[in-house]
C-alpha cells in the first residue's frame, strides 16, 4: 500500500497538473487476494474481485437496486421506532453511537425496505446493511421486517429478505431480542397468506438474525463465501475443544450439508430470484394461440436425462407358494 501512497498517487496528482481535487478513493484493494482494482472495474463487476471472484459486502440501497427490475423501485417508509430504550452506555453512549452511524451511512437504521418488479412480478424486499452497526438488529429493524411483511400480505407479492448483520444488537438488550419473535411472527403471516418467503444469505449472517428470520425462509440463496452462522468459529473452537473443518460456516460448506438451496454469484441472483419467484408464485399462464397445445411434461428422471425405472410387474411381485402334496 505504501507503493501506492508513495508513488503512484504521486504521479496521477502530477500527471492531471497538479490538481488537489484527485480523488483517493480510485483504486481497492481486495480483501481476498489483495490485488488493487480500479474502482470503474469494479463497480462494473458488481463489486465482486475479478481476479478470485470474492464477493464484496454492499451497502441495502445497492442491493435493492441490483436486484429490482431496471434498478427502480419504491422506498417504504419504516415507523420510528424508540432510539435508546435503556439509555445505554458503555465507553460512549448509544445514542452517539447511533447518530455516528446515522451520519456516515445517510440512514435512519440498519434496514431498508422496498417493493417493486423482479422479473416483472411485484415484490417486497428489505435489505440490511453491514455498516450500520454491523447491519444488528433492535427494534428499527424488527419494526422494518414487520413493514416489509405487511407490504407484502397487502400488495399479496413475496416477501424477499436479504440479511447482513452481527445479530441482536447488545445496545438495546431485552428489547433486540424480542425482535427475534417479532420477526418469526411476521414471517408466518405472510406464509399464512399464502407468499412465499425467500432469504438471501449475504456476508455475514450471524448471532440472532440467523437464529430467527434468516432460517426461516421458502428458499434460501446465499451469495459464494458468505459467513453463515450462529456463534463465530473461534467461539466455537474454544467451547468444544476441536479444530473445525476447513470452509466451515461458508455458503459452499452449508449448501453441501443441506442447510441452503442454493449458492448464487451476484451477476446470476436477480434471473435467479426472478426464476424462483415465478416457481413459488405460478408460472404465467399460457397466451390463449398455445392454449389448445398440448405440453409434456417430463418427470425428473426424464428430464435429468436419466432413464426411468420401469416399474415392476404383478408377476415379479407374486410369491411361489410351496408345492402342496
Amino acid at each position: 500500500m505504501s507503493w501506492i501512497a508513495n508513488f503512484v498517487r504521486p504521479k496521477l496528482r502530477e500527471w492531471v497538473g497538479g490538481r488537489k481535487d484527485v480523488p483517493d478513493n480510485l483504486w481497492h484493494k481486495c480483501p481476498g487476494c489483495g490485488q488493487m482494482i480500479f474502482h470503474r472495474d469494479l463497480a462494473k463487476n458488481l463489486h465482486v474481485c475479478q481476479h478470485c471472484g470474492h464477493h464484496m459486502r454492499l451497502g441495502a440501497h445497492h442491493r435493492l437496486g441490483m436486484l429490482f427490475d431496471d434498478e427502480k423501485f419504491e422506498q417504504i417508509n419504516v415507523p420510528r421506532a424508540v432510539a435508546d430504550p435503556l439509555k445505554f452506555r458503555d465507553i460512549k453512549k448509544y445514542s452517539d453511537r447511533l447518530k455516528e452511524s446515522q451520519t456516515k451511512t445517510k440512514m435512519t437504521d440498519a434496514i431498508v425496505v422496498g417493493k417493486g418488479a423482479v422479473g416483472g412480478r411485484t415484490t417486497v424486499m428489505a435489505a440490511f446493511d453491514f455498516a450500520f452497526m454491523g447491519g444488528s438488529m433492535g427494534i428499527a429493524v424488527g419494526e422494518g421486517v414487520v413493514t416489509a411483511a405487511r407490504a407484502a400480505i397487502e400488495a399479496k407479492a413475496p416477501l424477499v429478505v436479504l440479511t447482513s448483520s452481527g445479530g441482536a444488537r447488545m445496545q438495546e438488550g431485552i428489547h433486540s431480542l424480542m425482535q427475534l419473535a417479532r420477526t418469526t411472527i411476521a414471517v408466518e403471516e405472510v406464509r399464512d397468506a399464502g407468499l412465499p418467503y425467500i432469504v438471501i444469505l449475504c456476508d455475514p449472517t450471524t448471532g440472532g438474525v440467523s437464529a430467527s428470520l434468516a432460517m426461516l425462509g421458502d428458499i434460501h440463496i446465499a451469495e459464494p463465501g458468505a459467513v453463515i452462522g450462529f456463534a463465530g468459529q473461534r467461539v466455537i473452537e474454544q467451547t468444544i475443544r476441536e479444530t473445525l473443518p476447513e470452509g466451515f460456516q461458508r455458503a459452499e460448506y452449508l449448501y453441501e450439508h443441506g442447510m441452503v438451496d442454493m449458492v448464487v454469484p451476484r451477476a446470476e441472483l436477480r434471473d435467479t430470484l426472478a426464476r424462483v419467484i415465478d416457481l413459488l408464485m405460478g408460472a404465467t399462464p399460457l397466451p390463449s394461440t398455445l392454449a389448445d397445445d398440448r405440453v409434456e411434461v417430463l418427470p425428473p428422471a426424464k428430464a435429468a436425462g436419466v432413464p426411468a425405472r420401469t416399474p415392476p410387474s404383478d408377476a415379479d411381485n407374486d410369491i411361489d407358494e410351496p408345492a402342496k402334496g
